[in-house]
């Protein structure tokens, strides 16, 4: 079946098939490996993407679930060659180790400056991450990202 949809910023028609995951459509037939396969049940976050702005795990949606809806992965944040707020602050706080889990981190850092505003309390975001799991890092640095990403994304 046809599937429509904004992706990135740019109008996108693609076949899918119905049973079709949206996480296989991103990195099967459109090449967008940024969106991570962690865990196959939903607990990892390392699939997150953003569907109408807020963060969503494409390991559970199906693809034909975003006909007409905005879906932007961590290859849409970078305008111009300039790391999103939220990746820039990533980098500058130390927020990834390995950087597995790092887009779907990036991406539920963004969702919780949207449902929360830019000055957030640490108790706010380690609340926001739930459902984000990082093997690697002790979440230390991954949570000083979040507020700072947030910080910055108030001069956008």
């Amino acid at each position: 079946m046809q599937l429509n949809m904004n992706l990135n910023g740019e109008a996108v028609t693609v076949e899918v098939a119905p049973e079709q995951l949206l996480v296989e459509l991103l990195r099967d037939d459109l090449g967008l490996t940024g969106t991570h396969i962690g865990c196959d049940t939903s607990q990892c976050g390392a699939c997150n993407v953003l569907l109408d702005g807020e963060p969503v795990k494409a390991c559970t949606l199906l693809a034909v679930q975003v006909e007409g809806r905005a879906l932007t992965t961590i290859e849409g944040l970078a305008q111009g060659g300039a790391l999103h707020p939220m990746q820039a602050a990533f980098r500058a706080c130390h927020g990834l180790q390995c950087g597995f889990c790092t887009p779907g981190m990036v991406m539920a850092g963004i969702g919780i400056v949207a449902r929360h505003g830019h000055d957030l309390d640490e108790a706010t975001i380690v609340h926001g991450l739930e459902g984000n799991l990082c093997r690697c890092t002790g979440y230390r640095n991954i949570i000083k990202a979040v507020a700072e990403g947030a910080r910055a994304m108030a001069g956008d």
